[in-house]
């Protein structure tokens, strides 16, 4: 069979601001557990600046029998405009997606969008593959866990959940033959993407990780890791890696590990990784600057207690600023992520964050807007209190204010969210290192890009432009 994977093309925030997107390793996962005995390709949609007439030139050249899409919360209504282009060209083609959306919105999905022919919900790989080989040998859907499907009848029928993969060794390497692997740049550098962990026990509000992948972490083994680096370092000339972990150094032995085997190899790869700030030590901070660590990513969310126990978060600021600190006596240099807009959150909290990310030392700070994807615990809340100001997709960015607060509108928060950055960024202090470092690209393209895609998002007609009627949530 003739398998055509796609992300498509849309409107990236953070290709707005740091010039690209990573590779869509979920995509790359999925085509090397069918390319063994079926023909696979890829296409990039945002890092290839397709069109979507680009890809349906390319969905038409390639004559699929089977499509499959992925797609952010935000990007959905381009995953249903690529959906209708293929069965517009062959109305037999079989049109499947997966993601953390439409694992936690099958239904909902399926009738926004009748293209979609099935649902495949949660860690996507093994589905994916019962799926093909059912279509391939003419086999009923029935059975297939993880699966949700339209019935003959046109009833949409949820298989149980698909217990998750205990090892995932097992899982092949990524494909990233079948990425455009030499467009992935930023600021000039070339840079490559790894995941080595899946899972997460923790329970954030506003994270669908530990629902997609499962509370119960899963360490690809040392060896595994150093084999993938050893890829992308040698084969495709990535000398930049991001770790794509959700939590790099929940099991603190491997952390280790894995950075002084990186040093051992002489894989001259230098890589940032994510890590909590109560699984974080000097210990840890010196073996990772040692084996070509640059930066840390602390998920700091809060400079009040009150929100991150909302949160469900299990830190405190105290340990906010220890960590940063280690990080930084070590040599590395820290990324912390805020987060402003829970539901009832006064507006001195908002301003206490925004002074604790100047405080707490971080080198780099992003900030968003407290945002209620489905199936976290922060869209039951929302739904529960009616707080949803829209259920248009497109609006769910982070960027965009999507729920009503009980101490700001949505003008208010949005003005606080610039607020964060002008405060954060135009120290002058920060404004000097940038320039002397990199040469002003905070100042002249993270900083200019988030005031664009505000500005131009206020700009834009705001219902979704989509041939399908969207579905009512109640």
């Amino acid at each position: 069979m003739r398998i055509l994977l796609i992300l498509p093309p849309s409107d990236s925030a953070i290709k707005q601001v740091v010039g690209t997107t990573g590779p869509p390793l979920g995509l790359a996962y999925i085509a090397s557990m069918v390319r063994d005995d079926h023909d696979v390709r890829i296409i990039d949609g945002i890092a290839e600046d397709l069109t979507f007439e680009g890809v349906m030139r390319k969905i038409k050249r390639y004559d699929p029998d089977v499509v499959g899409i992925t797609a952010t919360t935000s990007a959905m209504y381009d995953a249903y405009t690529v959906a209708k282009m293929a069965k517009r060209l062959n109305e037999n083609v079989f049109v499947v997606m997966g993601g953390p959306h439409v694992t936690f919105t099958p239904e909902l999905t399926m009738r926004e969008c009748p293209c979609i022919d099935a649902i495949v919900r949660g860690e996507g790989e093994l589905t994916f593959r019962e799926l093909v080989d059912a279509l391939d040998k003419g086999r009923p859907l029935r059975g297939i866990l993880g699966l949700s499907y339209r019935e003959e009848n046109g009833k949409i029928r949820n298989e149980p959940p698909r217990p998750l993969i205990q090892n995932i060794d097992e899982i092949p390497m990524p494909s990233y033959d079948l990425l455009p692997m030499d467009i992935y740049r930023a600021d000039g550098t070339s840079f490559g993407t790894i995941m080595t962990s899946r899972g997460c026990p923790f329970n954030c509000a506003f994270c669908s990780s530990s629902l997609q992948f499962g509370k119960r972490w899963r360490g690809h083994s040392v060896e595994r890791v150093i084999e993938e680096l050893s890829i992308l370092r040698n084969e495709y000339g990535k000398r930049e890696i991001e770790f794509l972990d959700d939590t790099f150094t929940l099991n603190r032995r491997r952390a280790v590990d894995i950075p002084r085997r990186i040093k051992e190899e002489g894989l001259d790869i230098t890589w940032t990784a994510s890590s909590r700030v109560n699984t974080f030590s000097e210990k840890i901070a010196k073996v990772m600057k040692a084996g070509g660590c640059h930066t840390v990513y602390f998920g700091i969310e809060s400079g009040t207690q009150r929100i991150l126990d909302f949160i469900g978060k299990g830190i405190t600021p105290q340990q906010s600023m220890g960590a940063v600190k280690t990080a930084k006596k070590a040599g590395l240099r820290a990324f912390g992520s805020f987060i402003i807009g829970f539901p009832d959150e006064t507006r001195e909290e908002v301003e206490t964050t925004i002074r604790f990310a100047k405080k707490v030392g971080v080198d780099f700070a992003q900030f968003t807007v407290a945002t209620p994807y489905p199936g976290t615990r922060l869209w039951q809340y929302a739904v529960e209190h009616s707080l949803l100001l829209t259920r248009n997709w497109r609006r769910y960015t982070t960027i965009d204010p999507v729920m009503k607060l009980k101490h700001f509108t949505p003008e208010g928060i949005a003005k606080m969210l610039r607020r964060a950055y002008l405060s954060f960024y135009l120290r002058p202090k920060v404004l000097l290192k940038d320039l002397v470092e990199r040469r002003g690209f905070i100042f002249r393209r993270a900083i200019r890009s988030i005031f664009n895609i505000y500005y131009g998002r206020k700009r834009k007609e705001e219902l979704p432009k989509i041939p399908f009627k969207t579905v009512s949530f109640d």
